[in-house]
């Protein structure tokens, strides 16, 4: 009776760390949205679209004037010492000059309204990127969370097998003692013993493992964690073929390769822009003072000369500038730009069947994890059931300590089992969840300020000056 009442004891435990969370424990949304805001590896991402919004302004500036303050002095000496006729003199000149230029391009070859729309699509395709960075992020901090909760639970399961171990040493050292059990019995329990305290320590380092890559993902180490809980069902369809559809519609890496597509195809433009004519408008104001002075020979002028001069001048210059031969090095980059516009086609056609073999992947598995719950879960019971008739039988001389061995191996098993299975049933939920492109915070409904990417680009677009970020820096 008393082995029968551990054995329960052992239930409950399991029972409790099966079920639902203790109050106040971090549930899963809870992970997914402290991730969302904390992760360093989607602050990266946030802060490198931001970086790239800039190249839309920069784009823009091929047809924006340029200011130039140009100042310039000069000095000259010289010295007439021989020569026919001439008497012996010094003199000395001095010129400042300060002005203001100003450069227009007028037209270049539709070169900087292509650059324009392909840093614009660069943008468009970023912020794609973006998004599908998102939900490779959450969906690392749905498999660090689960990862934790399975490793925990396995330790536990470890756990509770190295003491019920130990009562059974304890119980074949008792029987062998009085004269009821034999030292081959003794030896089964110690070497099964010895075998859960190794097995035991495996579970412990793999949960330290698994709580440092959570620490990682989430950027705060894992408390007590709630049980895992499964995404909306309106974020997966009803069906493979339906989600296979939706996820080629609005994967965010799909729309990325069509937006890289189209900059592509910008870029084609700009570089066959270099075989046409540039014109452009130069203007310059000079204020310019001069002086010079010279000294004659004493014996021939007695009087110095100064002259001084103050000139005020302005110039306008239009130019046209027609290409006729570069040194085939404009030929060759529209070639280049053809050939990666023909590349990036090619990669929206990868990235589809990409998607659609994802998605498949990962609707089979989740189909899978569900059906392995179900049955891991009747294992757990009927092994359970089959240590305490074992058990029981043992206690009145029909089964050896071997057999008990054996069917308290059999519960830790399919305990474990049972876990891995919990664990991928929700890990494969989210992974098809991601795969057809739903794994979004709004979707998700996660107690976050969501970052909208289009907030800085609006921002920066169009700045004709402001060394400062749009947040103060």
């Amino acid at each position: 009776m008393r082995k029968n009442s551990w054995i329960l004891a052992s239930v409950s435990a399991l029972l409790m760390i099966s079920g639902a969370g203790t109050a106040g424990a971090e549930s899963l949304r809870g992970a997914l949205a402290k991730s969302y805001a904390n992760n360093h590896q989607l602050n990266v991402a946030r802060a490198q679209l931001r970086a790239t919004d800039e190249n839309v302004p920069q784009a823009r500036a091929g047809l924006r004037p340029t200011v130039t303050g140009v100042s310039q002095a000069t000095a000259t000496r010289s010295r007439t010492t021989l020569g026919d006729d001439l008497q012996s003199s010094r003199s000395r000149t001095g010129v400042i000059t300060a002005g203001i230029q100003v450069n227009q391009v007028l037209f270049d070859g539709f070169r900087t309204p292509n650059n324009v729309n392909a840093a614009q699509a660069q943008v468009r395709a970023s912020q794609k990127n973006l998004e599908n960075t998102v939900q490779n992020t959450l969906l690392n901090t749905v498999t660090v969370y689960m990862n934790v909760r399975r490793d925990r639970e396995i330790a536990a399961f470890r756990r509770q097998n190295l003491n019920f171990l130990n009562e059974q040493v304890r119980a074949a050292q008792a029987r062998f003692d009085v004269g009821e059990g034999t030292r081959t019995d003794v030896a089964q329990a110690q070497a099964e013993q010895a075998l859960a305290t190794a097995l035991l320590n495996s579970a412990l380092a793999q949960v330290a493992s698994s709580e440092s890559q959570y620490l990682d993902v989430i950027g705060d180490p894992p408390g007590q964690l709630d049980a895992g809980t499964l995404p909306p069902k309106a974020a997966v369809p009803g069906s493979v073929s339906r989600a296979i559809e939706v996820s080629q519609s609005q994967h965010p890496a799909i729309l990325a390769t069509q937006y890289a597509v189209d900059a592509a195809g910008f870029q084609v433009k700009s570089a066959e822009g270099a075989r046409l004519p540039t014109v452009s408008l130069n203007g310059q104001v000079d204020n310019q003072y001069s002086l010079s002075d010279q000294t004659p020979n004493a014996s021939n002028l007695p009087g110095v000369d100064v002259l001084t001069q103050n000139q005020v001048a302005g110039t306008v210059t239009a130019q046209l500038s027609v290409p006729i031969y570069q040194g085939g090095i404009v030929a060759s980059r529209v070639r280049q730009a053809k050939e990666v516009l023909g590349q990036r086609r090619i990669e929206v056609d990868l990235t589809r069947d990409e998607v659609r073999s994802a998605v498949a992947t990962a609707w089979a598995q989740r189909q899978a994890a569900d059906a392995n719950v179900i049955g891991y879960r009747a294992q757990v019971a009927a092994a359970e059931l089959a240590l305490n008739g074992v058990v029981e039988e043992r206690n009145v001389g029909q089964r050896t300590t071997l057999d008990v061995l054996n069917a308290q191996s059999d519960v830790i098993t399919a305990q474990i089992l049972l876990a891995g299975a919990q664990r991928d049933a929700v890990v494969a939920a989210y992974t098809l969840t991601s795969a057809v492109g739903q794994l979004q915070p709004e979707r998700l409904a996660l107690a976050v300020d969501s970052y909208e990417p289009d907030e800085h680009y609006q921002q920066v677009q169009d700045k004709w000056y402001g060394l400062r970020t749009p947040d103060g820096r």
